[in-house]
């Protein structure tokens, strides 16, 4: 049960600036719902109403305080098929069905998985998501009146200059407010969110979708539901992680991975998408001083207030003020001080992050990318822990005898090269082979040195393995078929 002290810290530690920033996060929240909308072929209040209600629920039960979670481009690129072929109800069913696996993911703890995510994965993930919230922004820099782009610079003029006069009131939201009035009272034509697609104008309903309840609808809904839920937990395990490096504080990623499935579960009775974390906004709530539980419970509920009650108004909120504000959470997301480390840190972190950036952007797949790091990072520990396997031998005085002296990893990256250490055409009568300083990792190295053995045995050489290390021994016991008494003695002996 928290006490009174957990409760001050993750809700109302600084309430006056969770306020601000949260309202700053939710007029963000609009144009990106509206336009995931439109990426997955659905009314925008699908993607709205998931906003505020993920936005909310999260709020709750969420593991990283400050963080916002609303709908996604990344789960509605997933969905556009589903609703395609079966329609908008499906999709809701699909949502539910994508929370419960999220739940049961966070109750297996599937989040330690993040322990095989690199540094440089992460990197190249941050750095892809900069590129992309900047691109996202192009449509609205491309065949538009000059008026436009001198309003984008006046936001980004506010958003960075006016903290160095006064942070008492976050800089975004004062640059959206101004260019707002500027716009309407000036008489300025320009692209407004009212532009975007019609906002909806009454709070969502909680009802059951309306499809049939039988084994076909599992079938057809069954792989988007794991889609969105692996994609959401992907992205939102990578944005706790960032969020985490920015405030310089721990998250419960086992409690996000759950309290995003709740958050999807419900949401899809509310007639909405899917969602999960989202850097962007995450980034704009912390940059704009949310830290709490109380900026992203803001969000969400200044989301809903926007659109019932001040819809006209926000209708003709200037897209140049919002697209400011997108570059400059563009710009202080990207690392850029990892351009300068390509050069400086080893060639196979730097290519890592340029992949896992390339692949993402060109695919626009974030779990693409970040797999194809995930795989490259493997491959090059592999290699780096295959090239510490050394093998030493000495013959002895008379000839007839020869210890091998192994130290390394043996594993199925070391594996060949374990097996090419030894010279089986030699004519011996004694082999020692010394483990002192190996290790064994798994069975495709105790299937390796059962071949060695059985070949000195079959060419009439007496073979003695020595040195196993406990955990070594034990899994020579378990696997290997060329001798169980040696692997017994020498588990007898630690």
């Amino acid at each position: 049960m928290p006490n009174f002290a957990s409760i001050r810290r993750d809700w109302f530690a600084n309430p006056r600036a969770d306020i601000l920033a949260g309202i700053v996060v939710a007029l963000a929240l609009i144009p990106e719902a509206i336009g995931f909308s439109v990426i997955a072929g659905v009314d925008p209040q699908v993607g709205l109403y998931a906003s505020f209600s993920i936005a909310v629920i999260i709020a709750f039960t969420g593991g990283r305080e400050g963080m916002i979670s609303a709908a996604t481009a990344s789960v509605a690129v997933v969905i556009i098929p589903l609703v395609r072929d079966h329609g908008v109800e499906y999709l809701f069913a699909a949502t539910i069905l994508m929370g419960v696996f999220q739940m049961i993911a966070g109750l297996l703890r599937l989040d330690l998985l993040m322990q095989y995510v690199s540094r440089s994965v992460i990197t190249g993930f941050v750095n892809a998501l900069a590129i992309l919230i900047f691109m996202a922004q192009l449509p609205e820099l491309i065949h538009v009146p000059p008026i436009t782009y001198a309003l984008v610079a006046g936001g980004l003029a506010i958003i960075y200059l006016l903290p160095r006069l006064t942070k008492a009131v976050p800089s975004p939201l004062v640059a959206i407010v101004i260019l707002t009035i500027i716009t309407i009272y000036g008489g300025i034509h320009v692209n407004t969110v009212g532009d975007m697609g019609k906002l909806p104008m009454s709070f969502p309903v909680f009802a059951l979708p309306h499809v049939p309840l039988t084994l076909e609808t599992l079938r057809i809904i069954l792989p988007y539901s794991l889609t969105m839920a692996a994609v959401g937990l992907l992205e939102s395990m990578l944005t706790a992680q960032i969020v985490d490096d920015f405030t310089d504080t721990p998250s419960n990623k086992a409690r996000e991975m759950r309290g995003q499935g709740i958050a999807n579960f419900f949401t899809g009775f509310l007639g909405a998408m899917g969602g999960c974390a989202m850097i962007g906004q995450s980034v704009i709530n912390v940059k704009s001083g949310g830290s709490t539980r109380l900026s992203t419970l803001v969000a969400g509920v200044f989301l809903l207030f926007l659109l019932v009650v001040l819809n006209p108004l926000v209708a003709r909120i200037p897209m140049p003020s919002l697209v400011a504000v997108m570059i400059m959470v563009s710009i202080g997301t990207f690392s850029w001080r990892s351009i300068k480390d390509i050069r400086r840190h080893p060639w196979q972190s730097s290519l890592v992050m340029v992949a896992t950036v390339v692949i993402v952007v060109w695919t626009g797949n974030l779990a693409a990318g970040v797999l194809t790091g995930v795989v490259l990072s493997g491959l090059f520990f592999a290699s780096k822990v295959k090239r510490m396997f050394i093998v030493a031998s000495a013959l002895s005085d008379d000839g007839r005898a020869r210890t091998y002296k192994i130290s390394g990893e043996i594993f199925f990256a070391s594996a060949d090269r374990f097996a090419e250490a030894f010279d089986f055409k030699e004519v011996l009568d004694r082999v020692v082979i010394d483990l002192s300083d190996a290790h064994f990792w798994d069975i495709t190295g105790v299937g390796t040195l059962d071949k060695a053995v059985i070949r000195f045995r079959r060419a009439g050489t007496e073979v003695e393995v020595v040195g196993l290390n406990e955990p070594s021994a034990a899994m020579v016991e378990r696997f290997a078929v060329h001798d169980k008494p040696i692997a017994e003695k020498l588990l007898a002996s630690h």
